[in-house]
């Protein structure tokens, strides 16, 4: 999209949108820092929601959704570290961070595994997301997603499957 019509869509003029984002890169990289505090910033009002279990597979759609978006802007986020701005820097320390407060209170109720480390989990929702860039394979996202929530609940033990045995 040019940046004419970007502007002309949020009812600035060209000047405006240049004093404020001299750069179309300037101005990919405040609309993903935008998605990014916003999912960041998603955690404590889903916990005061839902419980925690719920409230972390509602954050990992807005995730999935923050992943599409940079996506598209992938082109223009690469050129962030040349430019000395580095938008994405701390990207995964600050997803990181909310994963393990849902994993936190999910502990403290019992409805989320205490033994997982949150990074494990960004890892996890991350090979989700690689997997499924191909277009036809979009689809796929939500029953993955909600597969990682039932791994991050807490089994009995009684519950818990057998290892299959070893084949000789």
């Amino acid at each position: 999209m040019a940046l004419e019509a970007v502007a002309r869509e949020a009812g600035v003029g060209i000047g405006t949108l240049y004093r404020h984002f001299p750069t179309r890169e300037a101005l990919v990289e405040a609309v993903y820092s935008a998605e990014l505090d916003a999912v960041t910033s998603a955690v404590e009002p889903l916990l005061g929601e839902l419980p925690p279990h719920e409230a972390l597979r509602a954050w990992m759609d807005r995730y999935a959704e923050l992943v599409t978006a940079k996506r598209a802007m992938a082109g223009s986020l690469t050129l962030a570290p040349a430019s000395g701005r580095g938008v994405t820097a701390n990207t995964r320390e600050r997803l990181t961070a909310s994963v393990g407060a849902f994993l936190d209170a999910g502990a403290r109720t019992g409805t989320l595994r205490g033994d997982v480390p949150a990074d494990d989990v960004i890892t996890m929702l991350l090979g989700v997301f690689l997997s499924t860039t191909a277009g036809d394979r979009a689809d796929r996202v939500r029953p993955l997603l909600d597969l990682v929530v039932d791994a991050l609940r807490p089994r009995e033990e009684t519950e818990r499957p057998h290892p299959p045995e070893p084949r000789g």
